[in-house]
């Protein structure tokens, strides 16, 4: 069973005047349920923008981009069920993690877990918490609630490397046991052929492959990292 199915999807942002260049050129995919998807490519190959687009937050034609079997943009119940986190979180006003949690209806063994494993800190006030807290708090908020699809942005950027292991082991607990789909979109990917279950390689707004981990030839005496440079050095 697929939970992402694509068709002939193109995209370019609009400009004050005319279109701007295609951002997304032709893509064609079907991801399977409660797979680990490395998304990898150059910086502006479009993984952020592709990622977007399955999160909702573009409008395409209602058959282009298919999440759960329903519209990514216009059935607006997915939001329930899909969430996608990166890029800035802008809540920069004083204001306790304790208080931003105490409106969210949630499991709290799933919420103290996630507290714990993220190490955050109800005390901190966000309009002075820094880059690493900040991100920590949006992976709290954003993870607190079970979902069916995850559509992750270098999200672990600003995160140490315990608390980047900890994420990873949380999120493959996920997929194995919950069924949670996952799309990572990363530049970090030591020990990440331990964890992912496929490979998205986006080449100028292109899939130039999509393949389960364990067929990847050049994976076989090579690590990911030295796998994908030879990749980006052969393409760019």
């Amino acid at each position: 069973m697929n939970a992402i199915e694509v068709r002939d999807l193109r995209f370019r942002y609009r400009k004050k005047v005319g279109e701007g260049p295609w951002v997304l050129d032709g893509i064609d995919l079907d991801v399977p349920a409660a797979c680990r998807c490395l998304v990898i490519g150059a910086n502006g190959a479009g993984k952020s923008t592709f990622l977007r687009i399955l999160g909702g937050k573009h409008m395409v034609a209602r058959e282009t981009v298919r999440v759960l079997g329903a519209s990514a943009f216009h059935d607006t119940w997915l939001s329930g069920d899909v969430e996608l986190l990166g890029g800035n979180f802008p809540f920069d006003v004083d204001l306790e993690v304790s208080e931003m949690l105490a409106h969210v209806r949630c499991d709290h063994y799933r919420r103290d877990r996630l507290i714990e494993l993220l190490g955050v800190d109800l005390g901190w006030h966000m309009h002075a918490v820094s880059d690493g807290q900040r991100r920590r708090v949006q992976l709290l908020m954003g993870l607190v609630h079970p979902r069916k699809v995850l559509l992750l942005d270098e999200v672990t950027t600003d995160l140490d490397l315990l608390a980047r292991q900890d994420l990873l082991a949380f999120l493959r607990e996920e997929s194995e046991q919950r069924g949670t789909t996952i799309l990572y979109a990363t530049h970090i990917l030591d020990s990440l052929e331990r964890w992912a279950t496929h490979v998205c390689y986006l080449v100028a707004g292109r899939i130039r492959s999509f393949t389960p981990l364990g067929e990847v030839l050049e994976l076989r005496g090579s690590t990911l990292l030295e796998v994908v440079e030879s990749w980006l050095r052969r393409d760019t």
